[in-house]
């Protein structure tokens, strides 16, 4: 018989019969569903708002409880110490993951136990990285990036240390002390007896450079005034006045530049007071993770929704117990 013979009206009726009471059947388990619940819940109302208010006041000790927040610091590490300052970023670290308390309060951190962690980044500026030593840093990464991803170099450790700014990163479990907490971290890395002499050695470079270029454009303006007022020199001399011409605008351009260092050194002497200057400091930053503030809500779903699940399997063990015992 061919499998597409039409059925009979009074087989297309079963089917459409049985449909009708399946969809029937359905509706009124999902109908009975829904009256269980209410009753449920009205039953167990009492149980339910209890469990709702201990989770809510569970999770909102929780939620305030578990807050951390984020000291930033921005420094600029001078007379090449980026490697002795990653260093004693990382003992102060490793000191907070051993739980070495003694060691903290050393450093005049007066609450410890409130730290969790620290951790310290470069702040990425290729480009004044490139521009601080003229074509050398460039050529570096040129040739670095040849063989390699140039992303990951710029980020790479032993590039990244010779960035001019850095963040260290003080992660703590109250906003109570933070100002004190960083003062007394900075003092700790400042603290070296090395580099106190490297900065006064490199101060008094420095001031000698000033001194020096500031005679010395003393000596240019001289030299300019005295051109200024000299009386104008025959036309028919037209050889040595372009000559001279030519070493006057060496001169004009050697003042510029001398102008210019200056301005440079004296800006520089302005962050040379210490082995690690801090720049800029953004304190108690509160750390929003995925579940922060949330389990309030949480627990109290939690609480009722095991009770729900546990009180269903209470009833369906008693009534296997009572099918098996008959």
């Amino acid at each position: 018989m061919n499998a597409n013979t039409p059925k009979h009206p009074e087989e297309q009726e079963i089917d459409l019969s049985m449909i009708s009471q399946k969809i029937n059947g359905f509706y009124q388990t999902f109908s009975d569903s829904v009256y269980n619940s209410i009753q449920f819940i009205i039953r167990h109302s009492i149980i339910l708002i209890v469990l709702l208010a201990v989770g809510f006041g569970l999770g909102f000790f929780l939620d305030q409880s578990s807050k951390t927040y984020k000291q930033e610091v921005i420094v600029m590490p001078n007379f090449e110490s980026s490697d002795y300052l990653y260093g004693k970023i990382n003992l102060i670290d490793s000191k907070i993951s051993e739980g070495d308390t003694l060691f903290l309060k050393k450093l005049g951190i007066t609450e410890p136990s409130k730290i969790i962690n620290i951790e310290i980044a470069p702040v990425i500026d290729v480009y004044q990285f490139i521009n601080s030593s003229s074509d050398r840093n460039f050529e570096l990464i040129r040739l670095m990036a040849e063989s390699g991803d140039i992303k990951k170099i710029i980020e790479e450790h032993t590039t990244s240390k010779n960035y001019r700014y850095h963040t260290i990163t003080v992660t703590t479990k109250s906003k109570k002390n933070s100002q004190e907490t960083i003062n007394q971290i900075l003092k700790y890395v400042n603290d070296s007896e090395f580099y106190r002499k490297v900065q006064k050695e490199y101060i008094a470079n420095v001031s000698s450079s000033i001194i020096a270029n500031d005679l010395t454009i003393s000596q240019i303006n001289g030299f300019l005034n005295g051109l200024a007022n000299e009386p104008q020199r025959p036309s028919s001399d037209k050889i040595v006045y372009y000559n001279e011409n030519s070493q006057l605008n060496d001169v004009i351009e050697t003042k510029q530049k001398l102008v210019q260092d200056q301005g440079n050194y004296r800006i520089q002497m302005l962050s040379l007071d210490k082995t690690v200057k801090d720049v800029n400091r953004s304190l108690n930053i509160e750390n929003k993770k995925s579940t922060t503030g949330i389990l309030k809500i949480l627990l109290p779903l939690l609480l009722v929704i095991f009770y729900i699940f546990g009180h269903n399997f209470v009833r369906f063990y008693k009534k296997q117990s009572k099918k098996r015992t008959s």
